[in-house]
């Protein structure tokens, strides 16, 4: 699938399939993380990939919205060092994480991080220093059903030319 279709189909999966995602598909994921933009070449990015059953539970129980993370095959934990555009470097990596995910046929839901409650928690559960900060988690796995990309707002809507 290109890039342009997976943006335009993607939608958030919160029901996987029980089934694992091979490695060599998730590092091709986080590969394309690695390569998203990023303020000042600073690349303060950090992924780790959780495929414990266990720790995806405990990852879920910290969690306020994320509790289908439990039954994802994966999920990719994004933490930048504290830039000054760590939030914009780590949400561009999420964002390519998840389209590069759609673009494999796997499913994904993009769990907030930052300026939650959990998220020394999650850092305490990975291991993570202290100093980073949590941008997001995001649960991969094969859908178990197709989602439903929700309606959104038409393109003579949002775009303005020369001026708002």
């Amino acid at each position: 699938m290109d890039a342009i279709e997976a943006i335009k189909t993607r939608c958030s999966a919160r029901e996987f399939k029980d089934e694992a995602i091979e490695k060599a598909l998730i590092e091709k994921i986080v590969d394309c993380g690695r390569l998203a933009p990023t303020a000042r070449k600073e690349e303060p990015w950090e992924f780790v990939v959780v495929t414990d059953k266990k720790l995806l539970a405990a990852m879920a129980d910290a969690t306020d919205h994320g509790k289908f993370i439990k039954g994802s095959a994966c999920a990719i934990a994004v933490f930048c060092r504290d830039t000054k555009y760590y939030l914009e470097d780590g949400s561009a990596a999420t964002e390519n994480i998840l389209v590069a995910a759609a673009s494999l046929g796997i499913g994904s839901c993009w769990v907030a991080g930052d300026k939650k409650l959990y998220c020394g928690r999650i850092a305490e559960l990975l291991g993570a220093p202290a100093v980073s900060k949590l941008v997001s988690i995001i649960a991969l796995g094969y859908p178990a059903k197709r989602p439903v990309p929700l309606e959104k707002r038409a393109l003579k809507d949002v775009l303005h030319w020369e001026k708002y």
